[in-house]
């Protein structure tokens, strides 16, 4: 019984808040501005101008040319210090984990992995200062692949 009546209340007082959210509604478009008369409509083919003339932008930057080892090194060079840390040398060569395989069974440990680079490293820092400079990692570029005659003739 308790539930028949308060769905029954429950029931006025939403119909209750309708009807005045209704005539609300119908109040505030009563008041409404009339529609604008016809307004003329844009070409979408006529662009806006303006008048440029005496103004002038900022220069292009100019772009350095570098050699591709330059290219190369900076690439390593992660913090621009001129020198490439062991840490450096080592965060990029992670391509070359299917080169390291050395068991062969298409799983490259990080051992495999870290003893190539590190060797690499090593054999390039002559000074044994810990860093190589852009003359010492010159020697660490790969060697250009041999090219194949385009036809067999």
């Amino acid at each position: 019984m308790n539930r028949i009546v308060l769905g029954a209340v429950g029931t006025l007082a939403l119909v209750t808040v309708g009807l005045f959210w209704w005539q609300g509604r119908a109040e505030v478009e009563k008041g409404a501005p009339p529609p604008l008369a016809e307004q003329p409509v844009k070409d979408p083919m006529d662009l806006p101008s303006a008048d440029v003339s005496g103004m002038r932008g900022p220069a292009p930057p100019e772009a350095s040319q570098l050699t591709r080892e330059q290219q190369r090194f900076f690439r390593y060079d992660r913090n621009r210090d001129q020198r490439i840390s062991r840490a450096e040398m080592l965060s990029t060569r992670t391509d070359a984990f299917r080169k390291l395989d050395k068991d062969g069974n298409n799983l490259l440990t990080f051992e495999e992995w870290a003893v190539a680079t590190v060797d690499r490293f090593d054999g390039a820092d002559k000074d044994g200062d810990g860093y190589l400079t852009a003359r010492e990692f010159a020697v660490t570029a790969p060697k250009p692949a041999a090219k194949k005659p385009a036809c067999k003739c």
